[in-house]
């Protein structure tokens, strides 16, 4: 009798979606983010050891590509949440702040971490990608941290705040003309200048008109529905805007030539304009979908295809460098923003100091260069960035507890971030 591929499917996502958030409980035990949690999880199911997917439960079906098709899925809702929660006012009370630092923090990893990595004989498109990577940061994480403390509402928690928006829209555009030069051939030694400027043409075309359709069409539809009883009932304002970031991302890398979650991150900007009362209904309803299924599964499904036990030590002194570069572009780009924005020098480097992580974004963006060839899965250029990630997201929140050390106040500790 043949084994049903659908049944072996159910059993993979649930061990994936049970482990995870075995793993996210556990960090979260320790004052660390869920996200580690997960991505520890994911690398002991995977190939670097217990390589589940491949056990003889499964039968022999091959189980990682529709996995893969699910995490796409849950980057998609991340994003659109990410620009769910966008708030125009915080981000324009520190705006000079958050536009300098935010640059500043995303063009600095970049700049540093693509010279380091031509000289470990890698090509330029993987090299510039791997600075792309770096360029993220997970606003969540550091966050987490201050709330906690109780000063994510003072002047350093809104620049954060503000920065990391300014920062996460830059590396997503980053990543989106990296993707179209680079395109699936890493083999190429030049850049055709002329197709080039038709990329950048291209994206910024998409770019004006998906922002405007999504800042002006998206809260008008959703609000009209929501006055419509037959249409607003029965998860009815959730489903459209499900269908709007799908279409949005669809659009993005079909009509744009970039990255799909730019198109939903668009979207989520879109509908973070709508009534509170309808954005609430969607964000509730769409963070369940993400963070109890989807989400989880591509933080899982990062490790499930890393292999560190190929990692070889030779690559080691790259990792240990690109560390250094992780943590010094952030704090120096992003808290000498913060200075000539007109924040005292212990304000930016607080500011610089919470840019550090770089979490679920860099997860995305690392992933996205596997999903285009630019990184192969056993590459230890890959595995080093996804090292990193991993170490930057354990060093933040202790780093950050330091930096603000007796400035907490009467309101901390309570509210559980979402992402944490």
């Amino acid at each position: 009798m043949e084994s049903n591929p659908a049944v072996a499917l159910f059993l993979a996502i649930g061990l994936i979606v049970a482990a995870s958030r075995i793993g996210g409980t556990i960090a979260r035990r320790f004052h660390q983010p869920r996200v580690l949690g997960e991505l520890i999880i994911g690398v002991i199911l995977g190939p670097t050891l217990i390589d589940v997917l491949h056990q003889s439960v499964f039968h022999g079906v091959e189980l990682q590509e529709t996995i893969k098709l699910f995490a796409e899925l849950g980057v998609l809702l991340l994003m659109f949440i990410v620009g769910l929660e966008v708030n125009m006012g915080e981000l324009m009370k520190v705006g000079r702040v958050g536009v300098i630092a935010g640059f500043a923090g995303a063009f600095a990893p970049v700049l540093l971490t693509l010279p380091l990595v031509l000289l470990f004989q890698y090509a330029w498109q993987p090299a510039l990608f791997a600075g792309v990577t770096l360029a993220a940061t997970s606003v969540s994480i550091s966050a987490q941290v201050l709330l906690e403390l109780g000063v994510l509402r003072t002047k350093v928690g809104n620049a954060l705040l503000a920065t990391a928006l300014i920062d996460d829209i830059v590396a997503i555009l980053l990543v989106s003309l990296t993707v179209a030069i680079t395109g699936t051939d890493s083999s190429a030694a030049s850049v055709d200048f002329g197709s080039l400027l038709s990329i950048i043409v291209t994206m910024a075309l998409y770019l004006v008109g998906a922002f405007l359709l999504a800042w002006f069409i998206l809260p008008k539809v959703i609000n009209w529905l929501s006055t419509r009883p037959s249409l607003a009932q029965s998860y009815g304002i959730p489903a459209f805007a499900l269908i709007a970031l799908l279409l949005f991302g669809w659009s993005a890398e079909e009509l744009g030539g970039m990255a799909a979650i730019t198109g939903a991150f668009l979207a989520g900007v879109g509908f973070s304009r709508a009534k509170e009362r309808v954005r609430h209904d969607i964000e509730t309803a769409l963070s369940g979908i993400a963070y109890t299924f989807l989400v989880p599964i591509f933080f899982v499904d990062v490790g499930l295809q890393t292999d560190l036990s190929t990692f070889p030590l030779s690559a080691l002194p790259l990792a240990l460098l690109l560390l250094v570069v992780a943590v010094a572009s952030k704090i120096g780009g992003c808290g000498l923003g913060g200075r000539l924005g007109g924040f005292a020098n212990g304000d930016a480097l607080r500011l610089g100091v919470c840019m550090i992580s770089r979490g679920e974004v860099g997860l995305i963006i690392a992933s996205l260069g596997i999903g285009v060839g630019v990184f192969r899965a056993d590459d230890p250029l890959f595995a080093s960035l996804f090292l990193v990630i991993l170490v930057s997201t354990l060093i933040t929140p202790p780093l950050v507890r330091a930096i603000f050390k007796g400035e907490q106040t009467h309101e901390a500790g309570r509210a559980d971030h979402r992402a944490g």
